[in-house]
C-alpha cells in the first residue's frame, strides 16, 4: 500500500522556521522524483521545490528561493522541506508528492502550515 505521510507543520510566526518531513512506503522511493506544494483555499495547487531522486538537482519557485530547502534520505524514505524566515503568505496545506514515469504521481494527505502573530 502506498503511503506518503506528512508531518511537521503547525503554527509560526513571521520570521520563523520549520521542517516539515515526508515518510514514503509502498513503491521504490529512490527511484521517485519527489515534490513539494502547497495549496490555499480557492487556489491552484502551487509547486514549491523539486528534487531528483539522487538529490542532485533541486528547484525553487521563485516566492520560496533563499529560504525553503528541499532535501531527501534515501535510506529513511524521506524527503524533507526546511523552511526558514516564513512569511504570512506561505500560509497554506503543504503536500508532498512523488512522481515516477513508470507510475505517475503519488500524494501526501497534507500538513497545515500557518504563519500568524
Amino acid at each position: 500500500q502506498v503511503q506518503l505521510v506528512e508531518s511537521g507543520g503547525g503554527l509560526v510566526q513571521p520570521g520563523g522556521s520549520l521542517r516539515l518531513s515526508c515518510a514514503a512506503s509502498g513503491f521504490t522511493f529512490s527511484r521517485s522524483y519527489m515534490k513539494w506544494y502547497r495549496q490555499v483555499p480557492r487556489k491552484e495547487r502551487e509547486l514549491v521545490a523539486g528534487i531528483t531522486t539522487t538529490g542532485s538537482s533541486t528547484n525553487y519557485a521563485d516566492s520560496v528561493k533563499g529560504r525553503f530547502t528541499i532535501s531527501r534520505d534515501n535510506a529513511k524514505n524521506t524527503v524533507y522541506l526546511q523552511m526558514n524566515s516564513l512569511k504570512p503568505e506561505d500560509t497554506a496545506v503543504y503536500y508532498c508528492n512523488a512522481y515516477s514515469i513508470l507510475w505517475g504521481d503519488y500524494w501526501g494527505q497534507g500538513t497545515q502550515v500557518t504563519v500568524s502573530s
